[in-house]
């Protein structure tokens, strides 16, 4: 079974691989989506995978995950894990727009 102080340091390294992913493709990327203060991130619930990726990037605190009962009775999982952002702590920075895999996250105006 893995340690929290094992899973501790492998979220760190993935935070720093994700952080230099980001960093190559921030610069283009991040001129074209809006942002700023007066935005704030949204999630698409249906197109959230639950992968911790907006999590990790975000250094606000400001993405939440939660569980919510599987829509599909194919799948015998009991829940699945959905990403919710707390728009009080959400600064707009966009990180989480270029994390997120599957475009899920996407900011609207406050």
């Amino acid at each position: 079974m893995t340690s929290k102080e094992d899973l501790a340091n492998r979220r760190a390294i993935e935070a720093e691989r994700i952080a230099i992913s980001l960093a190559r493709q921030k610069g283009e990327m991040r001129s074209e989506i809006k942002g700023g203060d007066e935005t704030v991130a949204w999630v698409t619930e249906d197109l959230c995978i639950g992968c911790d990726q907006c999590t990790i990037v975000c250094d606000d605190n400001a993405i939440e995950l939660y569980s919510k009962e599987m829509k599909s009775p194919l799948l015998d999982v009991p829940s699945n894990r959905k990403a919710r952002i707390l728009k009080d702590e959400c600064t707009g920075c966009r990180l989480c727009v270029l994390a997120c895999p599957t475009d899920a996250i996407k900011m609207i105006d406050r």
